[in-house]
């Protein structure tokens, strides 16, 4: 995988932004104002002006919130499924400019490990579903159109008045480490539970996708991916997991301890050398083996797959006593970010495709690499046909 479609038509049509309530644009507030549910955009009533407010003032134009898109549920159910965070992402335009300091961003962009995977599995012509929580404003509406736009299924997309949609600032240095501040915890995205989760889906289930970010979001959001992963084992789907913790965030211990439920059944899981030591409790500081070691490691434990993400010298995958390595292809890197969620979309479309443990890996690998070329986590126009012209 490099350093990390046919899109589907979807019946959900997408909102319209052009919905332009009369408000006063000195006292507007930051959110969009309240729009009647399940009702498209462009037929939503405006409010009437206040007297006071000159007919000269120009009405400003403001997004529709995730209530006011309609939605048109595929039957009975999207064959792949993720769930867990929703938020946006506002990145430095330049590497090596501390957070701390004043500067430019670039963004918002669609953001959450889980929703990029969606994303990504929905444009490589996937029949993807989200489960998730937004906030009743423009960064909610943001993700959720995004999504819609690939054809993701957005029906179990809550929308949590009064909870902002999840934000993440992002600076990049030149070794290729990120800075971070974040605001998930008391964000909508961590008010996922397992109320949320719907039934029917899991029961037509046929590839569930997990993210450690998603297990260590809140209580309520572990539970929610826990009960999922049951579910979905119970009905026979396949399980991925992405473990995509940070040490700096969680001791090693409790990083174990919020993926063991998750190890327990997933089928395929898909680390970074230094995530496959921390899931085993090794000391990541003296792994010299690119995580080969943990890789086998993890095998042992009963993962069927185990697959090694290696940023831009591609990938290798561990299945029984097999090994295979597969070199990246070159690309001209713009933003690595999200590159091993597409990765790991491009294995689940393959694999539910009727396609091989390693020619998956290859369309993975392809997958991950296009994404970087890309500025944005969800910007990267990904097809099917694209990727398989690489292989």
């Amino acid at each position: 995988m490099s350093s990390q479609n046919t899109p589907i038509d979807t019946a959900s049509p997408t909102a319209s932004p052009e919905a332009t309530p009369n408000v006063n644009p000195d006292t507007a507030p930051d959110a969009p104002t309240e729009t009647t549910p399940n009702v498209p955009a462009e037929t939503q009533p405006t409010s009437t002006t206040p007297e006071s407010i000159s007919e000269s003032i120009p009405e400003p134009i403001l997004e529709p919130t995730p209530e006011a898109l309609t939605v048109t549920p595929p039957s009975p159910g999207p064959d792949i499924l993720s769930l867990g965070e929703l938020l946006v992402e506002i990145m430095r335009d330049t590497v090596d400019s501390p957070l701390s300091q004043i500067g430019t961003f670039l963004g918002p962009y669609a953001s959450g490990a889980p929703a990029i995977f969606t994303h990504a599995a929905a444009q490589l012509g996937g029949h993807a579903g989200f489960v998730g929580v937004c906030g009743n404003d423009a960064f909610g509406f943001q993700c959720v159109n995004k999504l819609q736009q690939a054809g993701v299924d957005i029906s179990h997309i809550r929308t949590a008045n009064g909870h902002t949609t999840g934000t993440a600032f992002v600076g990049y240095k030149r070794d290729g480490s990120r800075q971070f501040v974040y605001h998930m915890q008391h964000s909508a995205a961590a008010l996922l539970n397992v109320s949320d989760v719907a039934e029917d889906w899991l029961t037509h289930c046929r590839w569930l996708h997990i993210t450690g970010s998603s297990l260590a979001l809140s209580d309520t959001a572990r539970e929610a991916c826990y009960f999922a992963a049951k579910r979905a084992k119970e009905v026979g789907a396949s399980i991925s997991f992405d473990p995509n913790l940070r040490p700096e965030l969680l001791s090693v211990s409790e990083i174990q301890a919020l993926c063991e439920p998750i190890l327990d059944l997933a089928d395929v899981v898909l680390p970074s050398g230094h995530e496959a030591a921390l899931l085993l409790g090794l000391d990541v500081n003296e792994q010299d083996d690119d995580g080969e070691s943990a890789a086998r490691g993890l095998l042992r434990r009963g993962i069927e797959t185990v697959i090694l993400k290696l940023g831009d010298r591609g990938c290798k995958v561990y299945s029984g006593s097999n090994v295979h390595t597969i070199d990246a292809i070159s690309v001209q890197e713009v933003d690595p970010t999200g590159a091993g969620d597409c990765f790991a979309a491009g294995y689940a479309v393959a694999q539910l495709s009727g396609w091989g443990v390693i020619d998956s890996a290859r369309f993975a690998n392809v997958s991950g690499a296009l994404a970087v070329t890309t500025q944005g986590l969800m910007e990267a126009n990904l097809s099917r046909a694209e990727v398989e012209s690489y292989l």
